[in-house]
């Protein structure tokens, strides 16, 4: 789909697309298409009793009269007080869905932000682009055949205001958000035949050209670094386990980074105490902490962030098989620190471990915050509707929320403590990977990730449940979601650049 911007004028053909606030109020679009058409907007949302002008709900009229256009679609904005941002990349992606379903073409925008909402219409509009693109997003690389009608309609949208805020810094920002989300979705979807610690690690070099440094550990130097715990899960696998290191330095030099450490467990069996057969398909994501920090690092590259940060991913594959680890082994972590694994399943841990000491040793961090889909007890606790977050940090905590906010991709606080602690003691190492029940999963598990922190401020966002999404969303088409990517790059915003 091909999107531009421009000035507000009357399209001569396709679908001419306009807001409508809640309880049925015109913005200033529908009221000059209302005179245009001489009351006909009036009169159709008169005898529309479900069009309330709810924010994302829409309503179709056909050959509206003394109109160029083939159709008119009014499209809910909702209240003002809320419409932010967020909510405008929301409205542009249920615009985008709505606009496919009706077998529109072309179509133009006439975007209008009420004056007493939070953002003007430059900045309306930017996000606008931005949730429509991130809408429109598919993988179909492995499709050869597709019927006609599944495909999407729309070839061209035009968004069209009179506010001249859209200007070239605005729009580097959608095409990079877009670009890193794009590309973390595209990393989570592939199959697990296709992305594999090597290739993943192969998938990044790319991004030098987009001014990212990006550096490959293979397994003889985190051996030789003594990642024990990293490795043991990777050891069953054919496939070489590698750390990749990606770097952004767009502030002073001597200025701390902020550092992003990404689970990617390309596939996840289980290992010896293996998973049951039933959806382990699934577990091709189990990647997907690792690549939501290749996206939010491509997006502060694609737009010039003045911030230092890097990127951190621990790439394994966890499989069963002569040479795989067995629940009793005991492994050394680079922190020295041994590790009883009582579970082979629960493996992300045992990777983090090793990367996040990593990342504090080399990098020194001014924070350091780490992504995975490490616990299934955190979908138990949350279901799929907010991510996990654990914190050292109050501020930090406090920070990661409001971008969450922000952003519409949620948080919700969960609880550390010295009574979880306690669960993973082990008789006969330092530590166990798992407690001996199943109470309390996931504060276990970013209890366990905690004792491999040291004086840094830390976060641990369970994206588990937000991964992989099985129903379309506003500005998610049902797949893999790139949750965390929005998230983050809103946190550096607002935390590191102002």
């Amino acid at each position: 789909m091909n999107l531009s911007f421009a000035e507000r004028s009357m399209p001569d053909a396709g679908t001419l697309v306009v807001g409508v606030l809640a309880d049925k109020v015109l913005t200033a679009g529908a009221e000059e298409l209302d005179r245009l058409t001489d009351g006909q907007i009036g009169r159709v949302l008169a005898g529309a009793g479900r069009f309330t002008g709810k924010r994302e709900d829409a309503i179709h009229i056909a050959a509206p009269a003394g109109l160029p256009v083939e159709r008119v679609t009014l499209i809910g904005l909702g209240g003002t007080d809320d419409l932010d941002g967020a909510a405008w990349q929301k409205i542009g992606g249920s615009a985008m869905a709505q606009l496919n379903a009706a077998g529109a073409v072309t179509a133009a925008v006439w975007l209008d932000a009420p004056a007493k909402a939070p953002v003007g219409s430059g900045e309306a509009a930017a996000a606008f682009a931005a949730g429509a693109r991130l809408r429109a997003y598919r993988f179909d690389r492995y499709r050869t055949r597709e019927k006609a009608e599944a495909k999407p309609s729309l070839s061209d949208l035009v968004v069209m205001t009179d506010d001249h805020g859209v200007d070239a810094e605005q729009r580097q920002r959608v095409d990079a958000l877009v670009a890193g989300v794009t590309l973390t979705r595209d990393l989570v979807s592939e199959p697990a035949n296709v992305l594999f610690p090597e290739s993943f690690a192969e998938r990044c070099l790319p991004l030098r050209d987009a001014g990212l440094a990006v550096e490959v550990l293979d397994e003889d130097d985190m051996r030789a670094m003594g990642m024990g715990a990293l490795l043991g899960v990777g050891q069953g696998s054919a496939r070489s386990s590698r750390l990749v290191v990606l770097q952004w330095y767009g502030a002073d030099a001597e200025r701390p980074p902020v550092a992003f450490v990404g689970k990617g467990v390309t596939f996840d069996t289980g290992g010896i105490s293996l998973k049951p057969g039933a959806g382990m398909e699934e577990m091709k994501w189990d990647m997907a902490g690792a690549g939501a920090v290749v996206g939010v690092m491509r997006v502060l590259a694609g737009r010039k962030a003045k911030v230092n940060a890097v990127g951190i991913l621990g790439l394994v594959e966890n499989m069963p098989s002569a040479t795989a680890q067995r629940p009793g082994d005991v492994v050394t972590s680079m922190s020295g620190q041994t590790i009883e694994v009582i579970n082979t399943d629960a493996e992300g841990r045992l990777v983090l471990a090793d990367a996040l000491w990593y990342t504090q040793q080399r990098f020194k961090p001014a924070a350091m915050i780490d992504l995975a889909t490490l616990t299934g007890a955190i979908m138990v606790a949350l279901g799929t509707h907010q991510a996990g977050l654990f914190a050292s940090d109050d501020a930090l905590a406090d920070q990661l929320l409001a971008a969450g906010k922000a952003t519409g991709e949620p948080l919700w606080r969960m609880p550390l403590g010295e009574p979880y602690d306690r669960e993973i003691d082990s008789e006969i190492a330092d530590m166990k990977n798992v407690a001996g029940h199943r109470n309390g999963g996931a504060a276990v598990a970013a209890q366990f990730l905690k004792r491999f922190v040291q004086d840094v401020p830390w976060a641990h966002l369970d994206i588990a449940g937000m991964a992989w999404s099985k129903k379309d969303r506003p500005t998610v088409p049902k797949g893999a979601t790139g949750f965390g990517v929005c998230l983050l790059d809103r946190f550096v915003a607002d935390t590191y650049e102002r």
